[in-house]
């Protein structure tokens, strides 16, 4: 039987999580750094508030165009600051922009941090925090595509990838969570792509010192059942080889459009005996999700050179990128700077799932670096009458996020409340992948 998920505290409920009010557009914050910023319309909403579009303080309201984001939090609440922590580290720009020049990369998928600080209103303290502004993300593209990435594409998104997973650990983290949906298109440059939320971001490395294998019953199956490494599924906290790890599993299903254990996520067990005898027999898994002549040979090299890792190891990002260079190179193919997302011939979309107002709700709530038009306000659904008396509509079920109980833990997982709870509906948070904390 697959374990039951954390609750957030023993024999207690989850305290509530307050949410940011909406400021109207031109409200002015101003960082720790004195920089003062306008806000412009929300166009994006999370469990912990709003998104908006944002630009330095001018006599201009702030336009579609604008450059920034600001996440807004309530200050006595945790995902923003977890998340800051990293930024604050390891995304500044001058970081960001030396490490480019140092490994002469034109460009590096790290959203950039602009500033942060605390604002009060109404007596209310809200914390907040400014990036770059980014696009639509892949796991939009991939559905568009047919669930199929054409194997140019994953290579190039796998270099990519190399790129800024060796900035991200070089500066003592691990990212933890790599998917399709934590994965966002540059809002200018659609050739250029970023790794976002960094909410299960660890430091695995703090001023230079390792920290050490450890399982810990109470953490098993952090992340996004899905991908989630191993070593996560055994309770040990994330390591590089676990970003390289995920990594290989998102470039499987890119390209296959499918992993094996999908069709049982909500057996964390299930899934974590069947990564262990993938990485048991490489060329067996390969079997399993690729045709023979659909069998890229390079993925295989790739987990194959992961597997060899151990825990503490620095990965060989230089080997791991040669091996999908030569990929490209198989099909005579070049890194050209231009990510095309096309349709595989012969890939067939998945069968159109209904919707539920849960998993819509979950949707809706769920964090994002926050693309596209400013949100447009829901229309109030007018109670029906039956029989002569007027009805009101049922209420979806509310999405929050709550801290978890790991000592040392300032992550957060997402959690469904409804009026009827059942065991497993936490893990059910999200239509697209899966995050379980169990």
């Amino acid at each position: 039987m697959p374990p039951k998920a954390k609750a957030a505290g023993k024999g207690r409920a989850p305290a509530k999580r307050k949410l940011a009010e909406e400021f109207p557009p031109g409200e002015v914050l101003t960082d720790t750094g004195k920089k003062v910023w306008k806000l412009g319309a929300p166009i994006g909403q999370g469990g912990f508030g709003l998104i908006y579009l944002a630009d330095e303080n001018s006599a201009k309201s702030v336009g579609a165009d604008a450059r920034y984001v600001i996440k807004v939090e309530p200050s006595d609440n945790g995902p923003l600051f977890s998340e800051l922590k990293f930024y604050m580290r390891a995304a500044k720009p001058d970081l960001i922009q030396s490490w480019m020049k140092s490994h002469k990369l034109k460009s590096l998928g790290v959203p950039r941090y602009w500033g942060s600080g605390l604002h009060e209103k109404g007596g209310k303290r809200y914390r907040f925090m400014v990036i770059d502004r980014l696009g639509t993300d892949l796991q939009k593209k991939f559905e568009e595509c047919g669930r199929r990435f054409p194997r140019k594409l994953v290579l190039q998104l796998g270099l990519r990838l190399l790129d800024i997973l060796e900035y991200i650990h070089d500066h003592e983290y691990v990212h933890a969570d790599i998917k399709a949906s934590n994965l966002m298109l540059s809002y200018s440059d659609p050739n250029q792509v970023y790794l976002v939320d960094y909410g299960l971001a660890y430091r695995y490395s703090p001023d230079g010192v390792l920290k050490e294998y450890k399982e810990d019953p109470k953490r098993c199956h952090d992340g996004t059942i899905e991908f989630t490494s191993i070593d996560a599924h055994k309770g040990a906290t994330a390591s590089r080889r676990s970003d390289l790890e995920i990594l290989s599993y998102c470039m499987v299903q890119w390209l296959c459009g499918r992993l094996p254990w999908e069709d049982k996520l909500q057996d964390p067990l299930y899934v974590r005996d069947s990564k262990i005898r993938s990485q048991d027999n490489v060329s067996e898994f390969m079997t399993k999700c690729f045709s023979s002549q659909d069998k890229p040979d390079e993925i295989q090299r790739f987990m194959e050179e992961v597997k060899s890792l151990e825990y503490l190891d620095k990965p060989p990002y230089e080997n791991l990128r040669s091996i999908l260079q030569a990929g490209l190179k198989a099909i005579q193919a070049k890194d050209d700077g231009k990510l095309i997302f096309s349709p595989v011939i012969g890939a067939v979309s998945s069968p159109a799932k209904k919707t539920t107002k849960r998993k819509k709700a979950a949707d809706e709530a769920e964090d994002s670096e926050a693309d596209g038009e400013p949100i447009k306000k829901k229309r109030v659904t007018k109670k029906k009458e039956v029989n002569g008396v007027k009805k009101s509509p049922k209420k979806p079920p509310t999405l929050r996020k709550v801290p978890s109980t790991g000592k040392g833990d300032s992550k957060s997982r997402l959690v469904e409340m409804s009026t009827q709870t059942s065991p497993g509906l936490a893990q059910r948070a999200r239509g697209r992948p899966k995050k379980i904390r169990a």
